[in-house]
């Protein structure tokens, strides 16, 4: 196994994906780091599959659904204290030749990266804008409501960064669906927050390590590709109000003051409302996909 890199995924009944990321993962880097599997109570037995026939692969049982952040910092408890490195990934990654060397190569440029993350390719091959700034109340506000029906809006455009050159540099954050994390970077900050039980947890790490003087270092000339959604799209009535409510969580939690109570009220109450919309319509497009596949 690799004394300097290991891999962390948590596992919620990932199918085949599970497989491509283990197949995948021996072609991104020469290293052959120990995989933990951190598994939210998968039923499906694909976890179980993965770990006997991957040597390297190790199924870890949280005994619960921790959500994402809870569950990557109890496996990332059982890599020993001597790894420097640890990738966290979605089992939905398909990693692309050389893409970890590349990662740990640009770590090394980055002495100060407490997380490093490659360009994110949809499933068609487009851009992920997986490179972000932190979202401040007017940037998060004006995307939240105008990101749909208006892409090219200005607070989407700043927080996406999207007229930002595609360049290795530092950013506000980096999307968790792959993450390289210096070890020591992520334990000075006592890793993800377990109270965001899913969404948001990566833009909260991203800025707690900011705020903690590392650095979030994009390396666009790493790809990987993300099959991102799948989950979301069979339980948006789940999936979305949980997005809406760690939205909240994280500008609460930088507006904690007793005379900005009804600053978090209003915002409450706004996330609240905009949940209920946006699950309605998705319900409703799962109904008529439903409809048409019959």
């Amino acid at each position: 196994m690799s004394s300097k890199l290991a891999v962390v995924t948590v596992t919620y009944s990932p199918g085949e994906y599970l497989d491509q990321f283990l197949s995948s993962l021996s072609t991104a880097t020469t290293e052959t780091p120990q995989v933990i599997m951190a598994d939210n109570g998968s039923t499906d037995g694909s976890p179980e599959a993965a770990a006997a026939a991957y040597p390297n692969a190790r199924l870890f049982r949280t005994g619960a659904n921790l959500g994402y952040g809870g569950a990557v910092n109890r496996a990332v408890a059982e890599v020993d204290d001597s790894i420097e490195f640890v990738v966290v990934a979605n089992p939905d990654v398909r990693w692309h030749p050389g893409s970890l060397d590349g990662l740990l190569a640009a770590a090394q440029r980055w002495p100060r990266a407490g997380a490093l993350g490659p360009l994110i390719r949809e499933p068609d091959g487009s851009r992920y804008p997986s490179a972000r700034s932190v979202p401040d109340l007017t940037s998060g506000a004006g995307h939240a409501l105008l990101g749909k029906i208006w892409p090219n809006n200005p607070w989407t455009a700043r927080y996406r960064q999207d007229n930002e050159a595609v360049t290795e540099r530092t950013v506000g954050w980096l999307s968790g669906s792959c993450l390289l994390l210096r070890r020591a970077a992520f334990d000075s900050v006592n890793g993800f927050d377990s109270r965001y039980f899913m969404y948001m947890e990566d833009v909260d790490l991203g800025d707690r390590l900011g705020s903690a003087g590392w650095l979030n270092v994009y390396v666009p000339e790493v790809e990987v590709t993300h099959s991102k959604g799948h989950a979301a799209g069979r339980h948006p009535e789940l999936m979305l109000p949980a997005h809406h409510t760690s939205a909240y969580r994280f500008q609460a939690d930088r507006h904690p003051h007793v005379w900005q109570a009804p600053l978090r009220w209003a915002l409450r109450a706004g996330l609240a409302a905009r949940s209920k919309v946006v699950v309605a319509s998705a319900l409703r497009a799962r109904h008529i996909d439903d409809r048409e596949q019959r």
